[in-house]
């Protein structure tokens, strides 16, 4: 049993669970954490990606089941707060969906690389400042009280996320503030339309390359990886919840802000960093 490829995918499993709800772009972490460590092969390494992200995801089914479950039940009761809330989801899921399936692939080939990462980044933390210097007035508190159209929105701005180095979660949560969403009720709807994005995709993708895990030991890692992805997904979540309910976003900007000039200095000088 090769106990330094367990030891790299639990490190793979940390860096997801710990930059998958935060503002800073997981995927680029993900990539450089897989390069910098040359994790297995690279048909492996990339459904292990899918796998962890799904266990990072089921982190928030397990924190946020009941009102998860209030709003699956309250679209077939007509409970009314339930159904609201899964309503709006649904509302939000239906443009990445269709973007994602139609150009999701195409956007991928074309701008993945250093330098359009770099500035994901930087325009990114760019617009999470300008927003924190620049609040709106709330009129969202809870999760439960943005509205059908400020859902849609959100979902739009969502489709910013195929832009690598964007950052799902950086981009619903600004987004939901800049239409007037508390930071807190922003971020649990960005957990919330992970859902669908995430396990949906995942799901389907695990399904059409499974094939490549050929011995007990690679789905024993896979196993492993994901298990830690979920742990650390779920003392993240409960520690960014308590971190915005007191703080900004600040923090993250200067953070995409400086990794992103890091990576655009590499990539203008030729030093290639995946």
């Amino acid at each position: 049993m090769d106990l330094l490829l367990f030891l790299k995918a639990a490190i793979m499993g940390i860096v997801e669970g710990i930059t998958e709800f935060l503002p800073i772009s997981s995927t680029g972490h993900l990539i450089l954490a897989s390069e910098l460590m040359n994790f297995w092969t690279k048909e492996k390494s990339d459904v292990f990606v899918i796998a962890i992200q799904v266990g990072a995801i089921v982190a928030v089914i397990y924190e946020y089941w009941s009102r998860l479950w209030g709003a699956a039940t309250g679209l077939f009761t007509g409970e009314k707060k339930g159904r609201h809330l899964g309503v709006s989801l649904i509302l939000a899921s239906i443009p990445i969906m269709i973007i994602g399936l139609t150009l999701g692939q195409y956007v991928k080939e074309v701008l993945f690389n250093d330098i359009s990462v770099a500035l994901g980044l930087i325009v990114g933390g760019l617009i999470i400042w300008w927003v924190e210097k620049n609040p709106k007035k709330v009129n969202a508190v809870e999760v439960e009280h943005i509205s059908l159209r400020q859902a849609m929105y959100i979902g739009l701005i969502q489709v910013l996320a195929l832009i690598p180095g964007t950052s799902r979660s950086g981009a619903t949560i600004i987004g939901a503030m800049m239409l007037g969403v508390s930071r807190k009720a922003a971020t649990e709807f960005s957990f919330f339309l992970g859902i669908p994005v995430i396990v949906g995709a995942g799901v389907l993708d695990l399904y059409q390359s499974y094939h490549v895990f050929e011995t007990q030991q690679d789905w024993l890692v896979l196993g492993f990886g994901t298990l830690v992805s979920f742990i650390s997904a779920l003392v993240l979540i409960r520690v960014l919840v308590a971190y915005v309910a007191k703080r900004d976003f600040m923090v993250f900007a200067w953070y995409r802000i400086a990794s992103g000039l890091i990576i655009l200095l590499f990539a203008l000088t030729g030093w290639k960093l995946w």
